[in-house]
């Protein structure tokens, strides 16, 4: 679990829920809707999560480099290829590595793209292992539609967080996923870890 200290939030109106303190969350982002509801608990506050009607014509991952870090929950940015987290994670702290080139096949990324696709793939497997330690990581490409990939005419590789019972009650049969964190407060974690480990490589 990726967690932090709690800062206190501003009081809302009196007529709230129950420890919401009237407060709402939007984050911007890169992701598509599915069936799952994402239960944001850290303060059990109302959150929603923007939706991309406007943008549903454009490519989100063109569009997310143009944004800045905070606003595209962007983790870091190479020469080729950036890595963002996902605004529909199955997990706290999943995130995509992408190619700032609309490619849909990965036999079409040049040997430049291939290779740190791979190496934001490793940073992206550190980083999570230095900051949440999942019991394990999913890493993998959806090519094509028929595969399950939302954004199908270009790829994106997913690095996924993964603990024991994950896929319970709540996810299987209610279709709600209880994340412990807030986006924005999980991408500052993960930009800080990857920044040092960057930087202790770099000093090796």
């Amino acid at each position: 679990m990726i967690s932090r200290p709690r800062k206190p939030l501003q009081r809302g109106a009196a007529n709230a829920p129950e420890g919401t303190n009237g407060q709402t969350y939007v984050d911007k982002g890169v992701g598509q809707p599915d069936r799952l509801v994402r239960l944001w608990a850290p303060y059990r506050s109302s959150y929603i999560s923007a939706r991309s009607g406007e943008r549903a014509n454009k490519d989100p991952f063109l569009a997310a480099p143009e944004q800045s870090d905070e606003d595209a929950l962007i983790i870091a940015r190479g020469k080729t290829v950036y890595a963002l987290l996902n605004l529909y994670p199955y997990n706290a702290g999943h995130l995509m590595v992408v190619p700032y080139r609309k490619v849909a096949e990965l036999e079409l990324l040049n040997d430049e793209e291939t290779a740190e696709l791979m190496s934001f793939a490793k940073l992206a497997v550190r980083t999570l292992k230095r900051v949440s330690r999942p019991e394990a990581i999913n890493v993998g490409l959806n090519l094509g539609k028929a595969s399950g990939g939302s954004v199908g005419d270009h790829l994106h590789l997913h690095v996924v967080p993964r603990w024991a019972g994950d896929s319970n009650f709540m996810t299987v049969i209610g279709g709600t996923k209880v994340l412990p964190q807030l986006l924005k407060d999980t991408r500052t974690l993960l930009a800080q870890a990857w920044a040092e480990i960057v930087e202790e490589d770099a000093n090796a």
